[in-house]
């Protein structure tokens, strides 16, 4: 099978979050011996980059796309139509050259909601199956973000739209990260047996708890209670919850250290200037941006992970990376009461939930805090096992190829039998 693999994120290296499952998705394809066509934004060293995973690769090169780019949400809007004319071109020119009448791809797919409208667009013009893969419920973290930023009116017509894509563009196939959000695209109508929810994988290779020698030879510096944080920054991840419960917890314990693993945005920045005006002498680290493998050098010598995030259809339907990593790394995690996150790890010790609030949110850090280093210990080594098991790469690919192969084969049936 041709695929033409469609994303607005630059393929490599993957900077954690959404952007990291690419790489598995195509080395899944790529190992089932189907010949994979990579549409994305053009990143460092893409020749080696395209040889070593074996695709085909056609780098977006009109603007400079990214997470951290100037005028980011202005060109994410823009690329839709921009990457659906560069399909279209590389299509035809690869069908002229190969004499062909039916197309150069047997079928699209889409990672995540922006090159989901592309992929949308490309359906019917290209007359073969278009799959989507909806990392998240991107618009509905939007329903956190200040008015004056982002107006109630605005947010809601954009979450119904997102909501409505597999509909309007008549997707043959959705992939979702959770099953609140597959939930949420059934109650539009669409077909519940062409909805999958994959979940989000990590890499178990990589995020793996460190040896008990290294546990039990902490410097100085890492026996002061370390709570760590890392993803990307974004506005919706540090809110008043994240604020008012690091403050709690300081007021307990002064010499506990806040570690934040990710690139320093204007986000992260207007946050810890804020907590430094209120709290001064507060212990944090700020680590700058690490690269997806490196970044469980900075998790494993940690005592909790949190995910302090605000309340919203958002984040209510993301199966958060950060806390399958912590998990991983065999770090207890502390949260707040999201949906999907509280329906899968609803049997788990290794990771507790608060409320919608910063108070409660302190409570559950201290509570972890507080258990004796062995309990923590034993419930995070089993939770790692746990993830290793269920939600390795691995597995989430294998999961969602099989179900791409599928719609592919019913599509080919139905034509054929259509003739």
């Amino acid at each position: 099978m041709r695929v033409a693999f469609l994303t607005h994120e630059p393929f490599h290296p993957p900077s954690g979050g959404g952007s990291a499952e690419a790489i598995y998705l195509v080395r899944e394809f790529v190992a089932r011996g189907h010949s994979v066509h990579l549409f994305c934004p053009d990143f460092p060293d893409r020749e080696a980059v395209a040889e070593r995973f074996g695709v085909t690769l056609h780098p977006f090169t009109r603007w400079k796309m990214g997470r951290y780019t100037r005028l980011r949400n202005l060109k994410y809007l823009l690329y839709p139509s921009a990457l659906a004319a560069q399909v279209l071109k590389v299509d035809r020119d690869l069908a002229a050259a190969g004499s062909t009448t039916t197309g150069a791809f047997d079928l699209l797919f889409a990672q995540h909601t922006i090159s989901a409208v592309a992929a949308g667009r490309l359906r019917s013009r290209l007359g073969i199956p278009a799959v989507f893969n909806f990392l998240d419920y991107l618009t509905g973290f939007m329903e956190t973000w200040p008015a004056w930023v982002m107006p109630g009116p605005v947010v809601r017509a954009l979450t119904r739209f997102e909501l409505g894509m597999p509909k309007r563009f008549s997707a043959d196939g959705i992939l979702t990260v959770s099953t609140p959000l597959a939930e949420r695209f059934a109650a539009t109508g669409f077909p519940a047996e062409r909805i999958r929810a994959i979940q989000y994988g990590y890499d178990a290779t990589l995020f793996k708890p460190a040896p008990a020698t290294s546990a039990e030879t902490r410097s100085d510096a890492a026996r002061n209670p370390v709570i760590v944080m890392h993803g990307s920054f974004d506005q919706h991840h540090l809110g008043p919850i994240a604020a008012v419960a690091i403050q709690r917890v300081v007021k307990t314990i002064p010499n506990a250290v806040f570690r934040f693993v990710g690139r320093e945005t204007p986000a992260l920045r207007h946050f810890i200037s804020a907590l430094r005006t209120k709290i001064p002498g507060i212990r944090i680290e700020l680590t700058g941006f690490v690269p997806y493998e490196s970044v469980p050098a900075h998790l494993i010598n940690a005592d909790v992970g949190m995910v302090p995030y605000e309340e919203s259809n958002g984040t209510h339907c993301a199966f958060v990376a950060k806390a399958v990593e912590y998990l991983g790394c065999g770090i207890p995690v502390a949260s707040t009461p999201l949906e999907n996150l509280r329906r899968y790890f609803a049997d788990e010790p290794a990771i507790r939930f608060s409320g919608f609030d910063g108070e409660s949110f302190a409570r559950t850090i201290l509570e972890i805090l507080q258990q004796p280093k062995t309990e923590r210990t034993r419930a995070g080594l089993a939770a790692s096992v746990r993830v290793a098991r269920e939600l390795d790469w691995s597995q989430v690919t294998g999961s969602a190829v099989d179900f791409v192969e599928r719609v592919a084969r019913e599509k080919r049936n139905k034509l054929g039998s259509a003739h």
